[in-house]
């Protein structure tokens, strides 16, 4: 099967997604995405140049019965001219990006396209794409700084475990292997993975639950599992600014692969499905990059051509 329109695509690609048990959210979100991308394909393709900017202003009269074959130039124009529009924030462009790749990787894989164009789209430069993150010992201290015994664990478990918030609320006190050491965490897409806790923290959760033998281990209203924004409340509250709960998960990464050097250990641990998401939390520390620099650069005092260049001081 070869071809087809975005209209006839677009409901098959949200039927795959909530087959990988893809949230409502999150399918509604790649939705968004592709039908913006049609709309613009269709205008393109069936609108003068002269009268682009009025259907686009108003896409009520845009459509998608245009063929889903698009060439990487016809993409890379199409995120041009959406950066040029506004100032995106790096993570929405990012999304763009991901879900126009996940959606052609579906339309190749079943063959209504000849080629996934998306390997040869020319991206576009996003600026202040790194991530703000704190290191381990100004973690350790704004763990410390906290008073309250919840809020404190909170904070000291998603830096402990490494886990996305939602799944940090979902927790359940029977999900917690003390003997081994493990917490057993359902993720995106339903996946279930299992991630690491080190015994201080182990031993802080279970004087925190005291008697309690099964339940979330962090309570929220009713009764129920405490709630992904009381979270960012807390985080609010006790953090500096511009540090939320995804932050202390990027510190966790940037931590553990600064000491491991393992990248394939650190994106299993997060639970990513790609080894370039994990890319982006990854951060060369700056005493391995000077270490590097001493040792390998020519002009370095620490290379091995050093001698030479102080003899050559000595006797110009």
């Amino acid at each position: 099967m070869e071809g087809g329109y975005f209209s006839e695509w677009l409901n098959r690609y949200r039927h795959y997604l909530r087959m990988r048990n893809y949230s409502s959210r999150t399918i509604q979100s790649y939705d968004q995405v592709v039908k913006h991308f049609g709309f613009y394909v269709w205008i393109r393709r069936n609108v003068e140049p002269s009268r682009f900017s009025t259907y686009w202003d108003d896409m009520t009269n845009s459509r998608l019965d245009t063929d889903v074959e698009v060439t990487p130039l016809m993409i890379s124009d199409y995120l041009s001219f959406m950066s040029s529009q506004r100032t995106y924030k790096p993570t929405t462009m990012h999304r763009i990006i991901s879900t126009l790749s996940s959606f052609y990787r579906f339309l190749s894989s079943q063959g209504a396209v000849t080629a996934n164009p998306m390997p040869g789209v020319e991206r576009p430069k996003i600026k202040d794409q790194e991530l703000r993150y704190l290191k381990h010992s100004q973690v350790i201290r704004l763990i410390d700084s906290i008073e309250d015994e919840r809020d404190r664990l909170i904070v000291r478990a998603i830096y402990a475990t490494g886990v996305r918030v939602s799944e940090l609320c979902n927790i359940n006190i029977e999900d917690i292997d003390f003997e081994d050491e493990t917490i057993r965490v359902r993720g995106k897409g339903g996946k279930i993975r299992i991630v690491f806790v080190d015994p201080d923290t182990l031993s802080e959760m279970d004087s925190f639950i005291l008697n309690r033998i099964e339940g979330p281990l962090f309570l929220g209203q009713q009764g129920h599992h405490i709630s992904p924004r009381a979270v960012q409340h807390i985080f609010k509250k006790y953090a500096p600014d511009g540090i939320t709960p995804h932050k202390i998960r990027h510190s966790y990464a940037s931590e553990l692969y600064r000491r491991s050097k393992n990248l394939r250990v650190v994106q299993e641990n997060l639970g990513h499905t790609s080894i370039k998401t994990t890319e982006i939390y990854l951060h060369t520390d700056l005493d391995e990059r000077k270490r590097v620099y001493q040792e390998f650069f020519p002009l370095s005092d620490n290379h091995v051509e050093a001698p030479l260049k102080r003899r050559q001081k000595e006797y110009p």
